[in-house]
């Protein structure tokens, strides 16, 4: 079970990393509902290339933080390196739990403003994905041990 959830949450690790190099790089497609907006639709930020990029990489970090946590590794890794998937699990339960709960004001479960295409978007799909990263890499903590 718990190589299936780890497969599952790198593969969606990859896939919103690949979305959001696409992003990076110019992409348009579902790029006008998935910023914050304001109630004036004025979007509240404008991130350009590099955190774009950014986020990506962290994205790509976190599948691979996944991986080391559950797959058994063929070849000794220094101390260091061994102990980063059980800690990255704990950072990744927390980002994604934080991230669920919001800043109270665009994104999240209780944020006010709601009725913006992000936020009908972020009610039913971001926020919902993020709390169920968050309690499968929380599952994971307890059940790679």
């Amino acid at each position: 079970m718990t190589t299936l959830i780890a497969t599952v949450l790198t593969l969606v690790f990859f896939v919103l990393a690949g979305i959001h190099i696409y992003w990076a790089f110019g992409g348009k497609w579902a790029s006008d509902a998935v910023l914050p907006t304001k109630d004036d639709h004025v979007k509240v930020l404008m991130p350009g290339i590099v955190p774009t990029l950014i986020v990506a990489f962290g994205l790509v970090s976190f599948g691979f933080i996944v991986l080391l946590a559950v797959v058994p590794v063929a070849t000794p890794l220094p101390l260091w390196l061994g102990s980063i998937g059980k800690y990255g699990l704990w950072i990744i339960t927390s980002i994604f739990t934080l991230r669920a709960i919001g800043d109270f004001t665009y994104v999240g479960f209780f944020k006010k403003i709601k009725h913006t295409q992000f936020g009908k978007n972020d009610t039913y799909y971001y926020s919902p994905l993020c709390l169920a990263i968050s309690l499968l890499a929380f599952y994971l903590v307890f059940a790679s041990r």
